[in-house]
């Protein structure tokens, strides 16, 4: 390939090698917008089939190999169902990820969850919190990703400054009961479903409240949820200087929070992150401990399709992002040679690395095109067979 070198291969494949991309159960279910859902026949309707579709995704992009749970939606019976999970993971060769809390869908909490005003609410909240934890390390230590729907919609209706110290104080529960080695990720978001003020509306804020909790607990960044024109490399930058970066819920958006497939709208802030990730890769020697989640609704793409797309995707933009010499971009950088840097960095991202990537998929004993190998393998037309009658029942308002 033009402008690519033995080494530049040699690179890409070592960077391909150690990326991971976990799955959320919920995206290859009927999932939809504030308005509705428009249902897929081969949707998954159960925890099993969730997993037979993350695991086929991992064998056609060998990239995938874990798939985040969501408490209430894939284990209504809390740590009941540990052994249902770990026959399930043993079965299609993908393991439990992520542990992800729900503390938004009850009605109980219209006010809040871990800050309502209501103390016995709050009680409820941690409760769950705690749990979450005792399911994570049932299953091998897992990262528990909180992400709070609590705020207010108008001005004077809640004490911002209460809801502090209740969100702190549910944090640092959950934070005491971690096992050695596990992770609790804070997420935040500038708005939605609080329009007003959210609890945790910015990365400063994650990044106090994680702090305040204790050493195990690290920033999560959603791709979508931050103001348009926000530099979210920057915020990357600055929590992996800070050591405060425990990872990412991958998705794309046009306006907010639109939950778009990976690098559908805007690619080159993809691949900006990735290259934040593996300049602190390269100057401290080794990757940093970063969980990279996809988190986001196919309310229209087939949603096997999708999933394979974004894997598929985002390995071709990090495979962009290990080509930026980075020693030769701080010459340039130290010198401010503006144009020169900022065209060795371009030139890395319009580099059609597809070929190089295919390679090391073959070379792997995987399909170089995964989304061509799925159409061709039948599996989207088996599921939607098996699954047709079980989601033309299934209720279209958005939940």
């Amino acid at each position: 390939m033009s402008g690519i070198s033995s080494s530049d291969e040699q690179r890409i494949a070592s960077a391909l090698d150690g990326l991971a991309i976990e799955l959320p159960s919920w995206g290859f279910a009927n999932t939809g917008t504030r308005f509705g859902k428009f249902v897929q026949d081969g949707a998954a309707t159960s925890l099993e089939e969730k997993f037979s579709d993350a695991g086929t995704v991992h064998r056609l992009t060998g990239a995938a190999p874990t798939v985040a749970l969501h408490v209430l939606w894939d284990m209504p019976g809390g740590v009941k169902d540990i052994d249902a999970v770990r026959k399930l993971e043993s079965q299609h060769g993908v393991r439990a990820g992520s542990i992800n809390p729900n503390l938004f869908q009850s009605q109980e909490y219209k006010h809040g969850s871990v800050a309502n005003p209501d103390a016995d609410i709050r009680a409820h909240a941690v409760a769950h919190l705690l749990e979450s934890v005792e399911i994570g390390k049932a299953l091998g230590g897992n990262d528990i990703s909180i992400w709070l729907a609590d705020g207010s919609n108008y001005p004077g209706t809640q004490s911002i400054r209460r809801r502090i110290d209740w969100t702190q104080e549910a944090l640092s529960k959950a934070h005491a009961a971690l096992a050695p080695g596990q992770r609790m990720l804070v997420e935040y978001k500038p708005f939605e479903p609080a329009f007003y003020h959210t609890d945790i509306g910015d990365w400063g804020m994650a990044l106090e409240f994680a702090r305040r909790s204790g050493p195990q607990a690290k920033v999560l960044v959603d791709t979508g949820h931050h103001y348009q024109a926000q530099n979210i490399e920057q915020i990357v930058a600055w929590l992996l200087h800070l050591d405060a970066l425990g990872g990412f819920h991958f998705n794309d958006r046009r306006y907010a929070d639109d939950d778009l497939t990976l690098g559908s709208i805007d690619p080159y802030q993809v691949f900006r992150i990735f290259c934040e990730l593996r300049y602190d890769a390269y100057r401290k020697g080794a990757a940093p401990q970063i969980a990279y989640m996809v988190d986001q609704s196919h309310n229209l793409k087939p949603k096997m399709e999708a999933m394979v797309q974004t894997v598929a995707v985002a390995q071709e933009i990090y495979a962009r992002a290990a080509l930026v010499d980075q020693e030769k971009l701080a010459e340039l950088q130290d010198r401010c040679d503006l144009v020169a840097a900022e065209e060795l960095y371009r030139g890395a991202f319009w580099q059609d690395v597809r070929p190089l990537v295919h390679a090391w998929r073959k070379a792997r004993g995987l399909a170089e095109d995964p989304l061509e190998a799925l159409r061709s393998s039948g599996y989207v037309k088996k599921i939607s067979d098996e699954r047709r009658s079980k989601n033309s029942g299934t209720v279209t308002a958005y939940a």
